[in-house]
């Protein structure tokens, strides 16, 4: 006969539905084995695992098996009567999971247990470091003896476990790899490819968006990049966040800073909203992110490639803005690599444009963001009405309304972001590899050409580039006009010379 463990079984007894789904489900049976089932890992434990019926018991299954889910938890927390836990941590006032449940139940915001400050006991990590990624400056918890290592804090705290997967992915010196690139076609070469490449990025993060004709926007986005990536102080506090987003979107923009209304993700179709993504509460935000602020400076030192992907996710959750969101979020991908000299001045990796172009499988941009946002609006997007327009502080007008924004803070305050963290490891190797490679190699044999052409007839670089340019969008054709213009490509011999070499090298 099969029933539940750990999370699994306090959800069902607790009547608790997180918007996030458990990726891992426990099940006591007969025999030992894993199995994925729609997506989540079934674990099936022989009848010797079974743990009593209690919270306890339970707690300490899921804390020792199963990957910690701080959304469940906290919902959990709020709805138990907090002398399970005081009966807990007396019967156990050394045991490292009673004291990480209180520690974690006072952690979250709710009332301190009556249970009396521990006076010994080896002092335990919340978090295994070894499995996610942690606060590098974690504090010491006296009163349950507990090392608190959590990279965020209560207003938000993204997390992330470093599976399998992950660590392989993240074992990758980007370094090492630019100077590899820099050995095979040149360091002049590779620096020269930094220019057109920080325009690429700018002009991938607007095709995400469907702004790909922007170009003034482009460009002034590309500005951006090239002088702010890395520089001052970190854009996560309200004040950097305004000034980084007014620079992004110019002096024309409906509205500048941090949002003091409802905003939603989605699209209208006649008279129909279309919702994709509901943003937490505006009055939640500031908190949030202070969250999201502390967790870039208790992490810094950790994985550059967990850190840009919880920072660029996780603002583009919070969405504090009414416009630039997406922008911005991944802004802050190179920021942090930069900030973290992961990847260095003046190198802008196109992470934007391997997103863009959903070349990366099994998942696109949009793909990982509804690993998020696609379970939360299947919980909570039947309560949300679209009527009556109000006017908000910030001058915006909305007629969304949903009274569920605080039965829902925990999940955008708790999110799991480690298939984010995967699909960005990805992103950003095929960006290096790949698209800084591409362009690497057109450059070099751009000035291969150049050269090549040089030893035909001489000229200023800029007409040999026009010549080039005329005759690689010809389809290798020479046409009247650029002879009109170039007399010596009269010559027959000179004109296939050219028209052969453009071949050649740019194919």
């Amino acid at each position: 006969m099969r029933s539940f463990a750990g999370y699994a079984w306090l959800a069902q007894t607790y009547k608790i539905t997180p918007c996030q789904p458990f990726k891992v489900r426990s099940v006591i049976a007969s025999v030992r084995k894993d199995s994925l089932i729609d997506g989540v890992l079934e674990r099936t434990f022989p009848a010797q695992y079974q743990p009593g019926p209690t919270l306890a018991e339970h707690l300490t299954f899921a804390f020792k098996r199963e990957p910690v889910h701080l959304e469940f938890l906290a919902r959990l927390f709020s709805v138990i009567d907090p002398t399970e836990l005081e009966g807990w941590i007396t019967s156990e006032p050394t045991g490292q999971y009673a004291r990480k449940a209180c520690f974690l139940y006072e952690w979250l915001g709710n009332p301190k247990l009556s249970s009396p400050d521990l006076e010994k006991g080896n002092y335990v990590e919340f978090l295994d470091a070894r499995h996610y990624l942690v606060s590098e400056k974690p504090a010491r918890n006296a009163r349950w003896r507990i090392v608190d290592n959590l990279p965020g804090t209560s207003g938000f705290c993204p997390v992330i476990h470093i599976t399998p997967t992950l660590a392989g992915l993240i074992d990758y010196d980007l370094n090492d790899a630019l100077t590899q690139l820099g050995v095979e076609f040149g360091h002049d070469t590779l620096l020269r490819s930094a220019v057109w490449l920080t325009i690429k990025e700018s002009k991938s993060s607007f095709a995400i968006e469907h702004e790909e004709q922007q170009a003034d926007r482009i460009k002034r986005f590309a500005a951006v990049m090239e002088q702010r990536c890395g520089v001052g102080t970190p854009p996560l506090v309200q004040d950097e966040i305004a000034a980084l987003q007014q620079a992004i979107l110019g002096p024309r923009a409906l509205s500048y800073g941090i949002r003091q209304s409802p905003v939603f993700v989605g699209q209208t179709r006649g008279f129909q909203n279309v919702l994709h993504y509901l943003a937490p509460d505006w009055q939640a935000v500031g908190s949030m992110l202070e969250g999201l602020q502390a967790f870039e400076i208790n992490t810094r030192g950790g994985s550059s490639i967990l850190r840009a992907a919880a920072i660029s996710f996780g603002f583009v959750y919070i969405h504090p803005l009414s416009d630039g969101n997406g922008r911005i979020s991944r802004f802050l991908i190179n920021d942090i690599l930069r900030r973290d000299k992961a990847v260095p001045a003046p190198y802008i990796l196109p992470v934007s444009a391997v997103m863009q172009d959903h070349t990366l499988r099994p998942q696109n941009y949009d793909q990982v963001l509804d690993e998020f946002s696609r379970p939360l609006m299947q919980s909570i997007g039947p309560d949300v009405r679209f009527e009556g327009f109000e006017k908000y502080a910030d001058g915006m007008e909305s007629n969304l309304h949903y009274e569920g924004f605080a039965t829902t803070a925990p999940a955008w305050r708790y999110i799991d972001l480690t298939a984010h963290a995967e699909y960005l490891a990805r992103v950003i190797r095929v960006a290096l590899e790949k698209e800084m490679r591409d362009e690497a190699c057109i450059l070099r044999n751009h000035q291969l050409l150049r050269a090549a052409i040089k030893n035909i007839f001489e000229g200023p670089d800029a007409d040999i580039d026009r010549i080039i340019r005329s005759i690689h969008q010809s389809e290798g054709q020479v046409g009247n006009k650029l002879i009109k213009q170039y007399p010596l490509l009269e010559d027959d011999a000179i004109r296939a010379d050219i028209a052969g070499l453009v071949k050649r090298f740019l194919g």
